[in-house]
C-alpha cells in the first residue's frame, strides 16, 4: 500500500514513515525537503500518484496566530484538492486534543518530546508559570504507532483521541521535571497562566473516556532526563 506522509521529515512523520515501512508499506515522506510543498502545491500531484492513504502530520513553520491559520487553511485546501484529483480515498490528519473538532482527525495529547519547549513558552522572567490544569502527555513513538494503525485500516469518518497512560497537573509535572533535568527555574502555580495564548480550564487538555492510550509512562521514557527536549 502506498502511503504518503505529509510532514514526513518531522518528529512524528519520520517515526511514522519508519513504522509503516517496517510493516511492508510503501511510505513516502512528503515535505519541502523532498520537493513537496503543500503551501504552494509544488510536487503534490507527483507525490500522490497511485496513493491509497495520505497522512497529514505537518506543522506550521511559524507559531504566530495569523501565520498558523494561513498555513493550515492553504495547505489543507491544496492537499485535499490534490487527493481528489489523484483518487485518494483515505485522509488522516493529526491535531491536538482540545482543538476545535474537524470531520476526520486523530487528536493527540502533548508530546513528551515538547516538554522543554512548553516550559520555555511558559517562562516569565526567571520563573515558569503553569496552571494546575490536568493533561495526559504521550511519547511520540506511541503517537506514531496509533496513527499508523488507524491509517492502514478502513476510513473512520470521525475522530480518534490518543493520549498517554497517566494524568498529571501541569504545574506539579513541570516542577518535578525541571528539577530532575537540573533546570533551576522555579515553577509558579498560576490558575490564569496562559498556554500558548489560551487560559486553560482544569480539563481542557484531557481526552475523552474512549481515547486510545499509549503504553509509555513518562518515568520510563528513555529521553526524560535529556536537557535538550
Amino acid at each position: 500500500m502506498k502511503i504518503v506522509v505529509v510532514g514526513g521529515s518531522g518528529l512524528i512523520g519520520s517515526k511514522l514513515v519508519t513504522k509503516l515501512r517496517e510493516h511492508g508499506h510503501e511510505a513516502v515522506a512528503a515535505s519541502p525537503n523532498t520537493g513537496v510543498n503543500t503551501l504552494t502545491g509544488e510536487g503534490l500531484a507527483g507525490a500522490l500518484a497511485n496513493t491509497t492513504v495520505v497522512i497529514d502530520v505537518s506543522n506550521s513553520p511559524s507559531f504566530e496566530d495569523a501565520a498558523v491559520l494561513e498555513f493550515f487553511e492553504t495547505s489543507t485546501r491544496n492537499l485535499l484538492a490534490a487527493e481528489a484529483a489523484s483518487g485518494v480515498g483515505h485522509h488522516v490528519a493529526l491535531s491536538v486534543v482540545g482543538t476545535e473538532r474537524l470531520r476526520q482527525i486523530v487528536h493527540a495529547t502533548q508530546f513528551f518530546e515538547f516538554v522543554r519547549s512548553m516550559a520555555d513558552a511558559a517562562a516569565d522572567g526567571g520563573t515558569v508559570r503553569f496552571a494546575p490544569a490536568l493533561f495526559q502527555p504521550i511519547a511520540g513513538d506511541d503517537v506514531a504507532q496509533a496513527v499508523a494503525r488507524i491509517s492502514v485500516g478502513s476510513p473512520l469518518n470521525g475522530i480518534v483521541e490518543v493520549a498517554g497512560p497517566e494524568q498529571f497537573r501541569m504545574d506539579e509535572f513541570f516542577r518535578r521535571v525541571l528539577a530532575m533535568r537540573g533546570d533551576p527555574r522555579p515553577v509558579v502555580t498560576d490558575p490564569h497562566a496562559s498556554y500558548f495564548g489560551a487560559e486553560l480550564g482544569e480539563r481542557t487538555l484531557l481526552p475523552g473516556a474512549d481515547a486510545v492510550l499509549g503504553e509509555t509512562r513518562y518515568r520510563n521514557w528513555p529521553a526524560r532526563t535529556a536537557s535538550g527536549t
